[in-house]
């Protein structure tokens, strides 16, 4: 079972390290963010704003917790022994959701100090 994790450990790190290369060597290929519609109509919302990329976050969690919920589900029901991988998309569901509070907490923070700046 060791040898098992070790090779699994080992694909996952040259997996990794694949992406890490690719990404090296598409790096000119990276646009600026100045490119993509400037900074002056926040309140219009672009393609690209910050409202919507919090609705895709929340989106996105809302989505890998009733996956985990489905996966808990069918392993309660005993339509899947994969306990393992509903244990797996629990963890990831709940890191997924507290990661998202800490991004809500950090931006509710930086609100707040905006609203103390004298004018």
């Amino acid at each position: 079972m060791a040898n098992d994790i070790a090779g699994m450990i080992h694909a996952d790190l040259a997996s990794l390290t694949n992406a890490a290369n690719e990404l090296a060597q598409n790096a000119a290929q990276i646009a600026p963010a100045a490119q993509f519609g400037g900074h002056a109509n926040f309140a219009g919302g672009s393609a690209g704003s910050f409202a919507q990329a919090m609705q895709n976050a929340i989106s996105g969690v809302n989505a890998a917790d009733q996956a985990a919920g489905a996966k808990m589900a069918d392993v309660d029901a005993g339509r899947s022994d994969d306990l393992v991988g509903a244990m797996m998309a629990s963890q990831e569901a709940s890191l997924s959701f507290s990661m998202l509070m800490q991004v809500r907490n950090k931006v509710m923070g930086a609100v707040d100090e905006l609203i103390k700046l004298p004018l």
